[in-house]
């Protein structure tokens, strides 16, 4: 992990913390490094910025590597249903393509 990085993100997450987007980053930063930490930022995502969909794609993949299975297909699916919700067909595509994928490995 690229610490200068990360310090700037650390930097821009504590001026504005009320920006998913700062949130966001930490978590897929962390995700390379600090399992624990990645989850707390995917949680405060997923919990206070329900709206922001970035976060499903990459934290349905997280959760499911974790193994955190049920946890990751709830992930995928208010995804979807957000996607389709804010008429993003790109990412509903993208998002449904990974839950598919998520549900035939559970399969296997």
């Amino acid at each position: 992990m690229d610490s200068t990085l990360l310090s700037n993100l650390l930097s821009f997450y504590d001026e504005d913390p009320s920006d998913p987007f700062n949130v966001y980053a930490l978590a897929i930063e962390y995700s390379k490094s600090d399992l624990e930490k990645a989850a707390h930022f995917f949680d405060i995502l997923l919990t206070e910025h329900p709206d922001y969909l970035p976060t499903y794609y990459h934290a349905g993949s997280f959760f499911a590597a974790k193994e955190e299975t049920e946890k990751a297909e709830e992930i995928y699916r208010k995804g979807v249903a957000l996607a389709l919700l804010q008429k993003n067909t790109k990412a509903h595509q993208e998002l449904l393509r990974a839950y598919n994928n998520f549900l035939d490995e559970m399969d296997d």
